[in-house]
């Protein structure tokens, strides 16, 4: 893989990563970081404590293993980071579906998994051109 590509997924997966880990810590620590509590109204959940161990374990943990992966060029890694960015879509997909509301917040992630996702998916030579594939 190219290194402007690598470094590019590295980024955006740190970013996630990062945003993922504060976003769960706030949700179960600090009692949904002022998230109004009725927002979760018509959800399975009655707090932000599930809903920050799924943000953490599965989008953070999607995430970890991209930047684990590419940290260490495995061959997996431009596929775990085109699932991890599908993870960060889903989220917030679902999360919209859920709870009806929409902040710029849900924009910004949703972007950042697009765009990590676009990347792995040039990395994986969708685009046959040969600054982009290395060849």
């Amino acid at each position: 893989m190219p290194r402007g590509l690598r470094t590019a997924l590295s980024v955006v997966a740190w970013f996630n990563l990062v945003s993922a880990l504060v976003g769960a810590v706030g949700l179960i620590g600090f009692d949904g970081m002022g998230i109004p509590l009725q927002w979760l109204d018509g959800t399975p959940f009655t707090s932000y404590f599930w809903p920050g161990v799924i943000l953490g374990l599965v989008v953070g943990g999607s995430q970890a293993f991209a930047v684990v992966a590419l940290w260490r060029r495995h061959p997996l890694a431009r596929g775990l980071s085109a699932t991890a960015g599908l993870v960060m879509m889903i989220w917030i997909f679902i999360e919209i579906a859920l709870m009806l509301v929409w902040s710029p917040l849900h924009g910004i992630y949703f972007a950042a998994g697009c765009v990590q996702v676009v990347l792995a998916v040039l990395a994986l030579g969708a685009w046959p051109c040969e600054g982009l594939t290395g060849s």
